[in-house]
């Protein structure tokens, strides 16, 4: 069996063992300061491994940099060993009930959202497909959170003093609010770092932010997606009223940072509009629906020479060419097709190559030759006589002739066709709502009064779900706040029947408010009020809950980590690796997050011989935390042939219990990845 490691990745030692892999022969060791032997990477073998010229040392290169950059990435790869510990009394079952059955698919996260980023990082690894943030604006007095980058105005000082080799100074802000930048830098890019992995190939990540930080976020993001990954600078209309008494100028709108998972990624479009459907009728009863006439031409002629041809009017005889510098819009073929729809046509050459290399802007020397024109097969008064049946027939072809026939020709776009409009830079007040909509909803759902004063509009957080999710999404919020986030997800599914599903994530923020001691209380307490008004409402069959955890330390104490450190009289004292206070449960949801089960999973409890035993994802994962297991438990176990089975080690009932151990998984279930704790 197999020790469970109980920590999260070691982010660093992973991109190590990959370059190691990559390029073995540039991996080497030697000395450091204190004389120890440490391992190392030979910079001339990589530069010959991937034949590179120049070895960047520095100078005068473009890049974004700030104090302690390097702590934050160090910080971004440490492992931590610490655990999500599920909360069933603040937890609520799919049908909205407080306390019930633990079957939401949704997650609700109370601690700092970098530990949980860590915890989550192995389990939903590639599977989010829209994240939205709203971290603090560093404003001067916006909570920040404490990641041990805390500097002192004398330290800063002497930071701000410091020369890299040449000269050069680290940082160019000033005394007065460069501090300030860096706190925030410190703060929000290892979260950034670690958002990412999370996103799908065919996810986006969206973070509001004002103008204090803007820039110096733009240039994060760069960095960590990638330039070519930027997808837009957001402005959202935050106000519908100006303020006249504003120094300068007044701030009307607030930013929205997107980047994608992958410089393809296209946002959904949004849903079509009364005034954007207004035009278009259906005159002639045509059984596809509602259409609208439009141009018969498209652009490039000289590019598509051989959509360059004469089409003959079947009411006036005349031929008709494309405008200048345009073509057909489809080939001969399905012009010739959607023709007869009026009357008999065939194909001729006409000898019009001039005419036609007047069209493309060409020289008749260059024009294609010998394409041939559409006309009629019969004479004009027996064509003339089809058309005018058609015509008072109704459902006419596709392209068509305008004026009862004697216009010219235009072509059909039908309603039924067409896609949604593209959302734009540009989100208005009037379309995703204002900050004080944003405190009216809160209010309403809270008796009157909001009991968080900076609120984000629902209608802001459907549009995001809107343009970048399915209905089957995971989405998360690693800034939740008031959980406006988890109250759209709610709205959403209801108004479509989704499934989707949200992760949030909230540090336990002392609350203003007196009737609420955290902001937690108050995004699960809006979570649960909102799901209630909608379940009044729609009674849509919905997720209306979620599973409440805590970040906390690990279950297992400290010599689980550090057992070869420790000589064997010491372990044979110790009778449990686990923290006395640690239940089963506990212990179940660390394997999971350890193993990359997902949280939402359906988790079951049975009894087997009297001993406890958990079924995770209908049997994927079974896992017994009861001491003094027999092999009629082991075996039944097997005989369920899961993918994990997981016990303790100190679980066996004897030793005869462990020496058959393995014999018995390997005549029931040889596939089952065995662990232990």
């Amino acid at each position: 069996m197999e020790k469970l490691k109980m920590h999260t990745p070691d982010r660093a030692e992973d991109n190590y063992k990959k370059l190691a892999e990559l390029f073995p022969d540039a991996v080497t060791e030697t000395l450091d300061d204190e004389g120890n032997v440490v391992r190392a990477i030979d910079k001339d073998v990589l530069m010959q491994e991937i034949n590179a010229k120049v070895v960047d040392d520095g100078q005068e290169r473009y890049q974004f940099t700030w104090p302690d950059k390097r702590k934050s990435v160090v910080l971004a790869n440490q492992p931590i060993s610490k655990t999500l510990r599920l909360d069933r009394e603040k937890s609520v079952s799919r049908d909205g009930t407080p306390g019930g059955d633990i079957d939401s698919e949704n997650i609700y996260i109370e601690g700092d959202n970098l530990d949980a980023l860590k915890l989550l990082q192995e389990t939903y690894l590639g599977k989010v497909k829209m994240i939205y943030i709203d971290p603090p604006y560093n404003t001067g007095n916006d909570y920040i959170y404490d990641d041990d980058f805390s500097v002192e105005i004398d330290e800063w000082t002497e930071i701000n003093r410091e020369k890299d080799e040449n000269k050069n100074r680290l940082i160019q802000n000033n005394n007065t609010n460069g501090r300030f930048h860096t706190d925030w830098l410190n703060m929000i890019y290892p979260r950034l770092r670690l958002a990412k992995d999370f996103l799908s190939y065919d996810g986006a990540i969206f973070i509001s932010i004002d103008d204090h930080e803007l820039y110096d976020l733009k240039m994060l993001c760069d960095e960590i997606f990638g330039a070519s990954c930027f997808v837009a600078d957001i402005s959202w209309q935050r106000t519908y009223s100006m303020r006249n008494d504003s120094k300068g100028i007044p701030t009307e709108v607030e930013h929205i940072l997107v980047y994608s998972r992958n410089q393809m990624w296209e946002p959904n479009r949004l849903p079509r509009t009364k005034e954007m459907d207004q035009n278009y009728k259906n005159p002639d009863n045509d059984p596809k629906g509602a259409w609208q006439n439009t141009s018969a031409f498209a652009p490039a002629a000289a590019t598509h020479q051989g959509m360059v041809y004469a089409i003959q009017h079947p009411f006036t005889g005349k031929m008709i060419y494309p405008t200048m510098n345009a073509c057909w819009r489809y080939s001969q073929n399905t012009m010739l097709e959607y023709m007869n729809g009026w009357t008999k046509y065939k194909i001729k050459n006409l000898d019009d190559d001039k005419k036609r290399a007047e069209i493309c802007g060409i020289s008749e020397e260059r024009i294609k030759k010998n394409v041939p024109a559409i006309v009629l097969e019969n004479s004009i008064e027996s064509s003339k006589e089809d058309a005018l049946a058609v015509y008072e027939r109704g459902n006419w072809p596709r392209f068509f002739f305008t004026n009862g026939g004697m216009g010219g020709i235009r072509r059909k776009t039908y309603l039924s066709g067409l896609e949604g409009k593209k959302a734009t830079n540009l989100w208005q007040f009037t379309d995703v709502g204002h900050t004080d909509e944003a405190k009216k909803e809160l209010a309403t759902l809270f008796d009157g009064q909001a009991p968080f004063d900076t609120p984000k509009p629902v209608r802001l957080m459907e549009r995001i779900i809107e343009i970048a999710s399915d209905k089957d999404s995971i989405i998360m919020d690693f800034f939740s706040g008031s959980a406006t986030m988890g109250q759209a997800v709610i709205d959403m599914n209801s108004k479509d029947a989704g499934s989707r599903k949200f992760i949030l994530v909230q540090f336990p923020e002392d609350s203003k408010n007196p009737n609420f001691n955290t902001l937690c209380d108050i995004g699960e307490e809006r979570i649960c009020r909102a799901g209630k008004k909608v379940k009044e409402g729609a009674n849509a069959d919905i997720d209306y809950g979620f599973r409440c955890f805590k970040v906390d330390s690990s279950n297992m104490k400290d010599v689980y980590y550090r057992s070869s450190e420790l000589d064997q009289t010491i372990l044979e004292q110790l009778t449990d690796n686990i923290k006395e206070n640690r239940t089963p449960e506990d212990l179940l949801i660390q394997v999971m997050l350890d193993l990359g089960v997902l949280l939402s999973s359906k988790i079951e409890q049975t009894e087997v011989a009297g001993k406890n035993i958990f079924s995770v994802a209908d049997g994927y994962l079974i896992a017994c935390f009861d001491q003094d297991v027999t092999e009629d438990v082991v075996i039944a176990i097997a005989k369920k042939h899961p993918f994990y089975a997981v016990f303790r080690d100190s679980s066996m009932a004897n030793d005869s219990v462990a020496v058959n151990f393995e014999q018995i998984f390997e005549t029931y279930s040889p596939e089952t990845v065995r662990k232990v704790l």
